[in-house]
């Protein structure tokens, strides 16, 4: 089976991509024992996504690592806020990763206006020869003030799906991976492997 290289540790993104890419074998940076920190310092998804994977290529290549790399970069946009949270979606209130602050000051942002959104999410597939390939997966719906089902990742709890009538926090991981952003553009990739 085919190796590939997924620049994250994010165990949320590391479950989603084993579950949807059932073709190859999937390599953490905790596997090829990369522990630095990757500056996102774009200003679209594509940029980062790119950022990540090209610094993961150059670490495999120095090791005379043969593996391709996968790197994805995803958010939460919404039409009332221009696109906002976006790229900042995981820092949106500030510190990185504090869930329930960003969503907080989501549906105080949000108050009053439009709550239609949309996860988006892009995806590199970057080769060793340094050439890459991307796709780009949406998922619609809308945010709601009250935090439904599980409340423990991100904009889940909150993100009403237009496709499956409840929030990404009350659905099965199944349920969820038959619509989201993340498998949308898994799909594409998928085809690429």
């Amino acid at each position: 089976m085919k190796k590939i290289v997924l620049a994250s540790n994010n165990k949320h993104k590391i479950k989603e991509f084993n579950e949807i890419l059932d073709n190859v074998e999937i390599l953490t940076l905790n596997d090829i024992e990369f522990f630095d920190e990757i500056e996102e310092t774009g200003t679209i998804f594509l940029e980062n996504a790119l950022i990540k994977a090209s610094t993961i290529s150059k670490y495999l290549s120095d090791k005379n690592l043969d593996y391709d790399v996968i790197a994805d970069d995803s958010g939460l946009c919404c039409e009332a806020l221009n696109g906002a949270p976006g790229i900042y979606s995981a820092r949106y209130a500030g510190e990185h990763g504090d869930s329930k602050a960003n969503r907080e000051k989501l549906i105080n942002d949000l108050k009053g206006k439009d709550k239609t959104a949309y996860f988006n999410c892009t995806i590199v597939l970057y080769h060793i020869d340094e050439t890459y390939e991307y796709k780009e997966g949406k998922t619609y719906g809308k945010i709601i003030e009250e935090e439904l089902g599980d409340t423990s990742f991100g904009y889940d709890c909150i993100f009403l799906s237009d496709d499956l009538g409840k929030t990404f926090g009350e659905v099965s991981s199944e349920e969820k991976n038959s619509v989201s952003h993340r498998a949308r553009a898994l799909e594409q990739i998928k085809k690429l492997l």
